[in-house]
């Protein structure tokens, strides 16, 4: 069973993630919290997999509760929703280490499927809102100084993955993609994420854009 605090400061909103979410045997809604200092209490008392948080919100907003809640060991993973005037900070929290992206005007099976694939350890990124994304997320600068050295550190398996890995599939579409088993695409994950250097998917998509590896479509 999945666990998940729900955070939005529309009440309306709220009930409806919820209703959406309650609807799927795997997934229970454990907390709701109408702003970051509240999401904050209810990530304490109830402990969740996951929280679906909102961005602007008043007082503390989604994206100072995101940083706040990832950088403490053994936390929940957090998928932002965000509509398209907010990429900015949508940027910020993938940096902090969001686990995905959603606007709020998606659907009911791709909330449930979301959940589920981030529960997992997937990222999961709204196809349309990738390519901005990426472009406002890409820094010139260390692009050219990481695109020197980066996959030289890495085997033609791990940029087959890294690449795949960019275009957004998940752990089950990379095993199928390249014809191995779940366990092997995770250990190859690994092996990618502990030769970049980097912490996690997120940070690996962005790497793949920045040097050039993959492009924004």
């Amino acid at each position: 069973m999945i666990k998940v605090v729900v955070v939005d400061d529309q009440a309306l909103i709220r009930d409806g993630l919820r209703t959406m979410l309650e609807l799927d045997d795997g997934i229970s809604v454990v907390g709701e919290a109408a702003d970051g200092a509240d999401a904050l209490d209810a990530v304490q008392r109830t402990r969740p997999d996951l929280v679906l948080m909102d961005i602007r919100m008043p007082g503390v907003d989604g994206l100072e509760a995101t940083r706040r809640l990832l950088s403490r060991p053994g936390g929940p993973k957090v998928l932002v929703l965000t509509t398209y005037e907010a990429d900015e900070y949508v940027i910020e929290a993938m940096r902090a280490g969001a686990s995905g992206f959603l606007l709020k005007d998606l659907r009911k099976g791709q909330l449930v499927r979301a959940v589920h694939q981030a529960a997992a350890g997937d990222l999961v990124i709204d196809p349309s809102i990738t390519k901005r994304l990426i472009e406002k997320a890409v820094d010139t600068k260390r692009a050219q100084t990481q695109a020197r050295s980066a996959l030289n550190r890495l085997t033609e398996r791990e940029i087959e993955v890294l690449k795949l890995m960019a275009r957004g599939l998940t752990n089950a579409e990379l095993a199928a993609e390249l014809s191995v088993g779940e366990s092997t695409v995770k250990t190859h994950v690994a092996r990618v994420l502990d030769k970049l250097e980097l912490r996690d998917r997120v940070h690996a998509v962005i790497l793949a854009y920045e040097i050039g590896l993959v492009d924004a479509v």
